[in-house]
């Protein structure tokens, strides 16, 4: 880790870790010699750490060129993201929704703009893999917080790239940390949230994935991973790893004195 400025995720994603960093950060390991993250979100970690070498991947090949994107030319997105904030209205959104980007700059702007103005930060694609979100209620494109000039010299030395998990992992060596937030499915689960996971990643993803994480822990790698409190997963990992309960915020409800906290598991090597 680096002693550069903060860095905050600059996407809002499902299931990210802000919580983590910013409620158990004394779980997560200071001493490593490369950073890898197979499922990369909005990277809160990733952020947190500030690696100065790190492997970041992810199935979405539309996350990955936004990270890409600004990595290399961060100034070209946040000018097609000034456009984008100017024209923004509810036909201006569904209009860029509909349109096909020119090039990985204007893809990646695109992607900033719709995950800031799409119903609660949603991603999801139709059949035909095109991104069906409707407008939200937030209209705010180009925010305070934006520090891409940042971000992009922090991204300098990672390599990014779509990949599926055990690709990334499979590259993980002694001394190296992995860290891994795959989506919360469950060995037979009935709520829908992890239904409409369990489309995505499916219970044998759950342990092709813990036996990528051994390999990769019997090769010198540190491991951390976050995942469902539930006791399907801490049968699949308690053998060879710590399983550790922690408690977060529940987002779920929409009136925050009603929200509570909710149990997740933090996994890591012994």
């Amino acid at each position: 880790m680096n002693q550069s400025p903060e860095l905050k995720p600059f996407l809002k994603w499902a299931g990210g870790k802000r919580w983590l960093v910013q409620r158990h950060a004394n779980l997560i390991p200071a001493a490593y010699k490369r950073y890898m993250e197979p499922f990369l979100g909005s990277a809160a970690v990733f952020f947190h750490l500030k690696p100065e070498r790190s492997v970041l991947s992810d199935t979405n090949g539309e996350l990955i060129n936004a990270y890409q994107a600004i990595k290399d030319d961060w100034v070209r997105v946040h000018r097609h993201l000034l456009a984008h904030h100017r024209n923004h209205n509810k036909g201006y959104y569904y209009l860029i929704r509909d349109s096909t980007p020119r090039n990985d700059y204007t893809r990646a702007a695109r992607f900033i703009y719709l995950n800031r103005t799409c119903w609660n930060g949603l991603y999801r694609v139709n059949l035909d893999g095109q991104f069906n979100v409707p407008k939200g209620t937030k209209d705010s494109v180009v925010l305070d917080t934006d520090n891409f000039a940042a971000i992009a010299s922090g991204l300098k030395g990672a390599q990014l790239l779509v990949a599926d998990f055990e690709e990334t992992i499979n590259k993980a060596e002694k001394g190296d940390l992995v860290f891994v937030d795959p989506p919360y499915t469950v060995k037979h689960e009935s709520n829908g949230f992890i239904k409409y996971n369990e489309k995505l990643f499916h219970w044998d993803d759950q342990v092709r994935l813990h036996a990528v994480l051994l390999s990769a822990q019997e090769r010198g790698a540190t491991i951390l991973l976050t995942n469902a409190s539930h006791e399907s997963i801490r049968m699949l990992y308690e053998e060879s790893f710590e399983v550790l309960p922690v408690h977060r915020p529940s987002l779920i409800a929409a009136n925050p004195q009603c929200r509570k906290t909710s149990e997740e598991f933090v996994i890591r090597s012994r």
